[in-house]
Order: C-alpha cells, then sequence, then structure tokens
C-alpha cells in the first residue's frame, strides 16, 4: 500500500489565510468594530469631552487640528454630528469652528468609507437584489457625485448609513470625499454657528442658524414622506410567462 502523499508545507496557514480573508471573514469584523464603537460612545460619551473638557486651552491652530482628527473619529463611532459641530463652535468660533467640523466630517466618512470598502463591499454586494437596492446602488455607481451632494444636502439621511451605502456602491473615493465636503457645508455651518453663538439666543446669527436647522429639518422630512408615498404606491410588474397570456389590469370576467 503507498503512502500517502505529504502535504505541501503550508497549506494550513495557507487555508486559515482564506478562511480569514474571506468576505464573510472581514464583514464579521466590521460588524465587531461597528459594534465595539456604538459600545464605547455609550460607555464614556466622548462628546461631553470635546465639548466642555477643552475649554481650558481651546486655542491655537493645534488645537484645531486635534479637535478636528477627534471629530472624525467620533463621527466614524457614530457620535452625532449635530452635537460635535455645537461644541466646534463653541470652543472655537464660527470661523475655525467650521473648519474643523467640515475637516473632521470629511475624514471621520473616508474611514467609514473605507472600513466599508475593505470589509464589507464583496459580501454584501451579491445582496443588492431587490428593486430599490439595485436602483439605489446603480444611482450611486453611476451618478455617485451629484448623489452624494443631494444626500449631504438634506440632513434627513443618516450619516453613517450613506457612507457605508457609498462604501458598497462602486463609487469612487474622489467624488464620495468631495461631495461630502461641499455638501454638508451649508448644515455644519449652522450647527457651528448656533454653538459659537449661543450665549446670546437672541442674536440674529444664533436665530438664523436655528431656523436654517428647523426648516431644512422640515424640508428632509416633506422629501422622505414624497419619496415614501411614491414608493409604496409603485407596485412591482411581474415577468410574463411563457406561453401564459398576461391577466389584464382589473381582472376580466371568466
Amino acid at each position: 500500500m503507498l503512502a500517502p502523499a505529504p502535504r505541501p508545507p503550508g497549506s494550513l496557514a495557507l487555508r486559515c489565510s482564506r478562511v480569514l480573508l474571506s468576505p464573510r471573514a472581514r464583514l464579521s469584523l466590521l460588524a465587531l468594530l461597528l459594534l465595539s464603537a456604538g459600545s464605547l460612545v455609550l460607555l464614556y460619551e466622548p462628546q461631553r469631552l470635546l465639548s466642555s473638557g477643552w475649554r481650558s486651552g481651546a486655542d491655537g491652530t493645534g488645537a484645531v487640528l486635534l479637535f478636528a482628527l477627534a471629530y472624525g473619529a467620533c463621527t466614524a463611532a457614530f457620535v452625532p454630528r449635530p452635537v460635535l459641530s455645537l461644541a466646534a463652535g463653541a470652543l472655537f468660533g464660527s470661523a475655525f469652528g467650521l473648519t474643523a467640523a467640515v475637516a473632521g466630517t470629511v475624514l471621520g466618512a473616508g474611514i467609514s468609507f473605507t472600513l466599508g470598502r475593505v470589509l464589507g463591499q464583496d459580501a454584501l454586494r451579491p445582496l443588492l437584489r431587490g428593486r430599490w437596492l439595485a436602483a439605489a446602488d446603480g444611482q450611486l455607481s453611476r451618478h455617485g457625485f451629484r448623489s452624494m451632494l443631494a444626500i449631504r444636502l438634506f440632513p434627513g439621511v443618516p450619516f453613517a448609513a450613506a457612507n457605508y451605502c457609498a462604501a458598497i456602491s462602486r463609487m469612487g473615493y474622489l467624488p464620495f470625499l468631495l461631495a461630502t465636503a461641499l455638501g454638508t457645508v451649508p448644515n455644519t455651518a449652522a450647527y457651528v454657528v448656533a454653538g459659537a453663538q449661543a450665549d446670546s439666543p437672541g442674536s440674529p446669527a444664533f436665530l438664523f442658524s436655528a431656523g436654517f436647522i428647523v426648516v431644512s429639518g422640515l424640508a428632509a422630512a416633506v422629501v422622505a414622506w414624497r419619496k415614501r408615498h411614491r414608493l409604496r404606491g409603485t407596485a412591482p410588474v411581474p415577468a410574463p410567462v411563457p406561453g401564459v397570456a398576461p391577466e389584464p389590469v382589473g381582472g376580466a370576467a371568466r
């Protein structure tokens, strides 16, 4: 009887690496990272540190840069952006606060986009079989910049959800980051100015920024409601079956 052929060296390590780098394993790692980040935010509430812990030394370019880095990390960890933008305005004023907030927004979006693209795209793209999911994927893939710009301009779409939806699509990095940088400026500026003028709520700047926040939120809600109504009122058309005559609309008497 012939002895079994010896296994080539490194075959076990190769199989283990294939399992660890498989789409499902990477998707599991992404889910674990997001769950851990959300848990840390709930436990330690880093937004409180950013809003009150830096008041003693919140000046200078270095502080603005450090705040932008912390803003990006917190945004990627699901800390609400309005809270961070209010803190940026309260700490640095309108001009420097807006710079830090927009830079942190782009950084956080880039982190989320990279995580979704590297760890989740291969596993989730085969699941885009529904009509609406396929339509959204096609829109983001073919018209990435203008689609993401519209999403950023309307605050009704969750920031993290837009990041990961864009990552799963075939949108490029540059259109995604550029649309994020431009589209988030109006709403972010409103929160930053509100934070900078929080000590004088009767000032025209505070009233204008608060009014812009309310109006933009209502506009986003109206648009979302109309889109939802249209989607619910549109029924899918069944594909014709060969050899079977299609049934007339409304039903015919047999």
